[in-house]
């Protein structure tokens, strides 16, 4: 069996079920069981149509789900709307179940978990083993968010940016398990980009391509983390590098500026320096300038002070960050950074072994004390 094509037929198969009146959890079930015989069937009889196929066997088992669970007017409703075998439909109800698995009503974790289900068509073990979690708690998650959503129906527009904080989401776990989400998530973020034209879907997209560009970079052979400045930059991916500028200077063209079109561009400048040392750093400044006008967020100005440190020197850093919450994520890293770059190797030292068990993950727990065990040597010389 083509994996590829069956993971990209599933959430098509899954909407159309949806928009014919089966509810949300019915339909995943249904779809589940047609995937299964799917599996059975196809090695040897492989299906002119895949799509049709799978919406055929799919709708048979929701109707008999429903024939065995519901009163016997309701039964006979559904046998007189069963559609006629053949070719599917055409539409392309994807944008709608993207919507759905990211309805509002739902935490982020089921959203990014229902998601990957419905959208991603990954299993709940696959799922379980990229979150590190007991693929029974998985399971649950994920069917207390098909049982949150399946009275929703597809009766009005969805929220964009609610989609895209999701598929931000699941990019930014990165990999772990089986599943690589990072590039789960470009793929799903291309699949959306294929059936809405919109400007932010084009500036994620072109995000987590210059991210994911430098994804081979960003670890040394032991798995330790490499910090943009070090990285070996004849590592990074210049196609997708070459890709995500293109589709970015194509949002940026349509004078409608939002949040993941400006960390694009700030991702951008650091892909097109040749080296650290050439970074455009005033005008990465400037972007996030921009960012903090769109966004208002602490966290964006602690990435600006960075940057303000590389631009006008480390004490313009230490001013910016001055003016920031000591207790933001990453505030006492940042200030041990501008420290060290200003030369207070001993107070850098102490911030960096301070921040160490602060790290939201092991890899950056690892890197920073590191760095205070590296300063602390190079004193002590």
């Amino acid at each position: 069996m083509d994996e590829a094509l069956v993971r990209s037929l599933t959430p098509e198969v899954l909407a159309i079920l949806v928009r014919r009146g089966a509810d949300f959890a019915a339909a995943e079930d249904a779809v589940q069981d047609a995937l299964v015989e799917a599996v059975r069937v196809w090695p040897d009889d492989p299906p002119r149509d895949p799509k049709g196929w799978l919406v055929t066997v799919a709708w048979r088992r929701f109707l008999d789900a429903t024939r065995a669970d519901t009163a016997r007017r309701r039964r006979e409703d559904r046998v007189d709307e069963e559609p006629a075998s053949g070719p599917a439909s055409g539409a392309d109800d994807t944008l709608q179940l993207y919507f759905l698995c990211a309805h509002p009503s739902l935490t982020a974790s089921s959203a990014v978990a229902l998601t990957l289900r419905a959208v991603g068509g990954l299993t709940t073990r696959q799922i379980a083993q990229a979150y590190l979690v007991p693929e029974a708690t998985m399971a649950q998650r994920v069917s207390r968010a098909k049982r949150t959503v399946s009275g929703v129906r597809f009766d009005r527009q969805g929220d964009v940016a609610t989609v895209l904080r999701v598929l931000y989401l699941v990019f930014n776990e990165g990999y772990s398990g089986d599943v690589d989400l990072s590039a789960e998530a470009v793929r799903l973020t291309r699949q959306l980009a294929a059936v809405i034209d919109h400007p932010e879907v084009a500036g994620l997209l072109a995000l987590m391509l210059l991210h994911h560009a430098r994804r081979a970079a960003r670890t040394a052979p032991d798995g330790s983390l490499v910090p943009l400045a070090e990285q070996d930059r004849g590592r990074w991916d210049t196609g997708a590098i070459a890709e995500g500028v293109e589709i970015l200077q194509a949002a940026l063209a349509r004078d409608r500026l939002g949040e993941f079109q400006a960390q694009a561009a700030i991702a951008a400048l650091h892909a097109d320096a040749p080296t650290a040392e050439e970074t455009d750093w005033a005008q990465i400044v400037e972007w996030y300038d921009e960012l903090a006008a769109l966004t208002d967020s602490p966290v964006v100005r602690l990435n600006r002070a960075v940057a303000v440190g590389e631009a006008d020197g480390p004490r313009a850093g230490l001013a910016a960050l001055a003016a920031l919450d000591d207790t933001l994520p990453r505030y006492t890293a940042v200030a041990a950074y501008l420290h060290e770059r200003d030369g207070d190797l001993a107070t850098a030292a102490r911030l960096y072994a301070q921040a160490a068990p602060k790290a939201p993950n092991l890899a950056e727990r690892d890197h920073l004390t590191r760095q205070a065990a590296r300063l602390n040597t190079r004193r002590e010389r």
